[in-house]
């Protein structure tokens, strides 16, 4: 390559870099839309409407929640990876998004290559409840109850979710029959739940925690590594009778697969310094959950991680879409 082609393609890429440098900086121009694949009122939706109201004070522009429920999130994740990556689409989503390419058959995107990680905001474990009906008082109780009862049913926020996927794991261990009853979301599992159309559930800690406090749902065990303060009488799995047996719900945002790094680094930056804050953190530790913060390489390789984790809990489980 001679010297004169080599300041060409320098002037080039710099006359490149410059604008998305300026877009970046000046960004956001209009309103910013945040996906959130689950219908309001579940943890998603709560934590997602937390960095919105920030952001909306950081940025001067409003950032509006846009819940897109249905089909284990591929709904709003297909909607995601089909919009521009100019970063007025933004994507508030849990572990589906790594378990859905290894459960569903075919999925109308790719969730590595569509998808532009820009950090994991936090993480918050599953708790095992029952409506207060059942007539169980602890993790034995329950099992015992669900094999004498064979086809019991049970809850969760859809097909694919964490909470679907983490029944089929105890129903694996235990070697149980139970009948899976999808909902989409939080909200509508917990009206059944508490309602007693259904017995039991896995549920996000933050989700469950006024309920299990109010007396509407009975909660069994943790799957956590340790107890939590919000609800310290209620004892691991480990505790229980089950050791290993841990299951959470992370959070984290996401960009169209085009987003370019300088915007990706640029909301980054914002919403670190947003989960950093100490009301923020006590917000979700008053939910049962921690803070993660991450990088957007560090969360690619929680990313693939995942990836690799629940394809091999898909495995053992035997768990398949209804």
């Amino acid at each position: 390559m001679n010297l004169k082609t080599f300041g060409a393609r320098a002037l080039l890429a710099c006359a490149v870099a410059l604008p998305l440098a300026a877009a970046a900086q000046n960004y956001p121009t209009k309103p910013v839309s945040l996906v959130v694949p689950y219908p309001a009122g579940g943890a998603t939706d709560v934590i997602a409407r937390m960095v919105a109201d920030k952001l909306t004070q950081t940025w001067g522009q409003p950032v509006v929640v846009a819940n897109k429920p249905g089909a284990g999130t591929l709904i709003a994740a297909e909607f995601v990876a089909r919009a521009p990556g100019d970063g007025y689409t933004l994507y508030m989503t849990t572990a589906a998004h790594t378990i859905s390419a290894n459960l569903y058959k075919k999925i109308p995107y790719d969730p590595i290559k569509d998808f532009t990680p820009i950090t994991l905001t936090s993480t918050i474990p599953l708790v095992l409840v029952t409506n207060p009906s059942l007539p169980v008082k602890s993790l034995s109780d329950l099992i015992a109850k669900a094999k004498s009862d064979p086809g019991m049913s049970f809850a969760s926020t859809g097909n694919g979710t964490p909470q679907h996927l983490t029944m089929e794991l105890f129903k694996a261990k235990n070697k149980l029959t139970l009948t899976h009853v999808p909902y989409k979301g939080d909200a509508p599992m917990l009206t059944d739940l508490i309602g007693g159309q259904v017995p039991m559930a896995f549920v996000t800690l933050s989700a469950a925690l006024p309920h299990i406090k109010a007396g509407k749902l009975k909660a069994i065990a943790l799957a956590h590594s340790k107890r939590v303060d919000a609800i310290s009488s209620v004892p691991t799995f480990a505790e229980a009778g089950m050791p290993g047996f841990v299951s959470a719900t992370w959070f984290g945002l996401f960009g169209p697969g085009t987003m370019p790094p300088e915007l990706v680094n640029r909301v980054h930056q914002d919403v670190a310094k947003i989960v950093a804050v100490p009301e923020f953190t006590a917000k979700l530790k008053d939910m049962g959950g921690d803070v993660d913060n991450s990088t957007p390489q560090a969360f690619q390789g929680h990313i693939q991680a995942e990836m690799k984790r629940w394809a091999e809990a898909v495995r053992l489980s035997g768990a398949q879409v209804d």
